[in-house]
């Protein structure tokens, strides 16, 4: 079993994925989670991995590996 800081856990590979590689500038990244989007039918990602299941943690690190390309 990895460590809780692996990528593989995904609130951390959403926090990678909007840090590293989406938005280089850190302000533009915690606006993007914070913001209303579309593909997550108008509410922020944070909405969204705010929804209290794992599996919505999932959803937003899923969208944000397509956005970049994923592995």
């Amino acid at each position: 079993m990895g460590s809780i800081l692996d990528a593989d856990y995904p609130s951390n590979g959403v926090n990678f994925a909007r840090r590293s590689t989406i938005f280089s500038d850190a302000t533009r990244g915690y606006a993007w989670i914070r913001a209303t989007n579309d593909a997550f039918g108008r509410v922020s990602g944070l909405d969204v991995m705010l929804g209290g299941e794992l599996t919505d943690i999932m959803r937003v690190r899923r969208y944000l590996d397509a956005e970049r390309g994923g592995w």
